[in-house]
């Protein structure tokens, strides 16, 4: 009856050692992206482009369904026959669809999905940049925080990193 209660082993000690603040850090990654300097040279344009797209896009739109509603007005009065109402409102459809995956709008949706990439692709080469020593455990965006010391706050530092690792692609990009 005598034993004595067993020890934890070092390693399960060390796996369960807790986690200070010092090992926790937090980005607003928004910040970080509306601020780097990829975005100010290269995506507020491509952001009015986008919008203007989009709007030219809704008007068309818009005209397209003005149109197919005048049609069938026009049916529903009997100023136009079946046929006829049938080959304009296929005429109205295939415009409809040509728009719709227009070569345009095709690429311009592939510009913004390649930016959002490089966007992506720098800000996780910032952050393993800035972590690289493993100095802290834990790196959480700040969409997901309720509540934190600012002192945890490494956006400044990702935002800097980000800037940097820009600027050495667009200088290796002129080689």
């Amino acid at each position: 009856m005598g034993k004595k209660p067993r020890g934890r082993a070092p390693a399960a000690e060390e796996a369960t050692r807790e986690i200070g603040s010092s090992d926790i850090a937090y980005v607003q990654v928004e910040a970080v992206l509306a601020q780097c300097d990829l975005f100010l040279n290269e995506g507020k344009a491509l952001q009015e482009k986008t919008q203007k797209a989009q709007k030219s896009w809704a008007q068309k739109e818009q005209n397209l369904q003005s149109e197919a509603a005048q049609l069938q007005e026009k049916y529903q009065k009997g100023l136009i026959t079946t046929n006829d109402a049938q080959a304009q409102q296929q005429s109205i459809e295939k415009r409809v669809a040509a728009y719709q995956s227009s070569a345009q709008k095709e690429a311009l949706d592939e510009e913004n999905f390649v930016f959002t990439n490089r966007a992506q692709d720098l800000l996780h080469r910032a952050v393993q940049d800035i972590n690289a020593g493993k100095k802290y455990k834990l790196i959480i965006n700040s969409t997901a925080l309720i509540d934190a010391d600012t002192t945890l706050n490494i956006t400044p530092a990702v935002l800097a990193k980000v800037n940097e690792l820009y600027a050495a692609d667009k200088k290796a990009e002129k080689k």
